[in-house]
């Protein structure tokens, strides 16, 4: 019999989980989709699922998901057209803090990347997900308990609470009470210690006081996302400033929160080596996030080929010819940049995504299609690297597991809430921080 296993009448799984738009498979996928996808998108193909079925199929397979900040909307196209063609699951985010200076926001990165996978077809397996909901107090507790339920209204389907940057129970309460604002059948991501650069170690009493307590109160994230040593944005050499992940306390931290159902969220990766992301499968990490290096792209920036990492040994960005943006629109960035008095290799370059955004859109064809060809290009290294070519059949088996659209995952508290109280608190310090990646 066609589309079965020989002589067995069972039908064959290669068969039913191939990325065939028209296929048994994923179009039983499109029926078991978040309930706020098919709300919006269910007359169409596009595969948005929920990051909780992406990211149990990074755990069973063992890779690691690339997780692309889509300052610019052009990034989500070269992250899916790289998904495609190595049959690769992705997640297509943006920060909270993020949507404050960049063109690509909460509002309209689903219409984009459901647009752009319409574009390619579909046949595509994507998240998307809120990176970086901050929380530094009840100001942001109360706003994100009624924001976040608007934004899985408009077709959000992971999202990261992130109060790390509050004493140890006070990020376990807040993180509990904002996880309570969002269906359970959506990916969720959980954050302990401060992403500072190397050095900077979350550690496993901490990580197991913040998992276990959120498990303690019927919160069941996927991932977990520690300070291990990386940084967010450019490492800068000439200020001394160098890549430095442990990940041998990575994996001391993941086994510990293993029993949990949970796996590491790496943050930082722009200016990793590509050597260093093809091991971090074997950390128990399954979920990789790259922001920087793809904003590179798209100022055409000189950046060290195995790295993203922009060169600044100049003592400025260097814009390459016939690369991203055009010159004209780079020298009018570089002039803004000068009128707010910033440093000509400063992180807050990444603000001109806002003031520009539109000029970046409306650029040639050429140019963008040089724009999202090396999105693409750097999206093929990543995720080969990371392991993950090949995952979208992975997740189109996950979600045909199931008889509907609810990924909730089947979990139970492991401990009692008393285990979990202000007084048992690591209560290491915590500050200020940077909540982009």
């Amino acid at each position: 019999m066609a589309g079965t296993t020989e002589n067995s009448g069972i039908p064959d799984r290669r068969v039913l989980f191939k990325m065939d738009v028209n296929g048994k498979g994923y179009q039983e996928m499109l029926k078991r989709r978040p309930l706020n996808v098919r709300a919006l998108w269910g007359n169409e193909n596009a595969a948005l699922v929920s990051g909780r079925d992406i990211y149990a199929a990074a755990r069973e397979l063992g890779c690691v998901i690339l997780a692309a900040n889509c300052r610019c909307p052009l990034t989500a196209k070269g992250i899916l057209r790289a998904a495609k063609k190595l049959n690769a699951a992705v997640a297509l985010e943006i920060a909270k803090s993020e949507t404050g200076y960049c063109f690509g926001t909460f509002e309209n990165l689903p219409t984009y990347a459901t647009k752009y996978s319409k574009e390619l077809g579909d046949g595509v397996i994507f998240a998307m997900h809120v990176d970086h909901y901050g929380i530094k107090g009840e100001p942001d507790l109360n706003k994100a308990v009624s924001h976040i339920p608007t934004l899985v209204g408009e077709g959000w389907t992971s999202v990261a609470v992130d109060a790390s940057h509050l004493p140890d129970y006070e990020n376990l309460s807040a993180t509990r009470d904002v996880a309570m604002s969002i269906p359970p059948y959506l990916g969720l991501e959980v954050e302990v210690g401060e992403i500072k650069g190397a050095g900077e170690l979350s550690t496993v009493d901490e990580a197991l006081y913040f998992i276990g307590g959120l498990n303690a109160w019927g919160i069941y994230p996927d991932l977990l996302a520690i300070s291990n040593g990386s940084l967010h944005g450019t490492y800068d050499a000439t200020s001394g400033q160098a890549e430095g992940i442990d990940l041998k306390r990575t994996l001391e931290i993941a086994e510990a929160v293993a029993p949990y159902g949970v796996s590491i969220a790496q943050h930082g990766i722009s200016g990793t080596p590509l050597a260093k992301v093809a091991e971090f499968h074997n950390y128990r990490i399954n979920k990789g996030n790259v922001a920087t290096l793809f904003q590179n792209v798209v100022y055409g920036i000189k950046m060290d080929p195995e790295t993203g990492n922009a060169d600044t040994s100049s003592g400025a960005y260097v814009k390459e010819n016939g690369r991203g943006i055009s010159d004209a629109l780079w020298n009018k960035i570089v002039s803004w940049a000068d009128g707010e008095k910033l440093s000509r290799k400063s992180g807050d370059y990444k603000k001109a995504n806002l003031p520009f955004g539109k000029a970046i859109m409306n650029e040639p064809e050429e140019v963008l299609e040089r724009i999202v060809g090396e999105t693409e290009e750097w999206a093929t290294r990543f995720i080969k690297a990371m392991k993950s070519e090949g995952s979208a059949e992975k997740v189109l088996e996950t979600v045909c597991r199931r008889p509907d659209h609810n990924a909730a995952p089947e979990r139970k508290p492991l401990n009692p809430r008393s285990n979990y109280t202000s007084a048992a608190a690591p209560n290491k310090k915590k500050g200020e921080g940077n909540f982009d990646d």
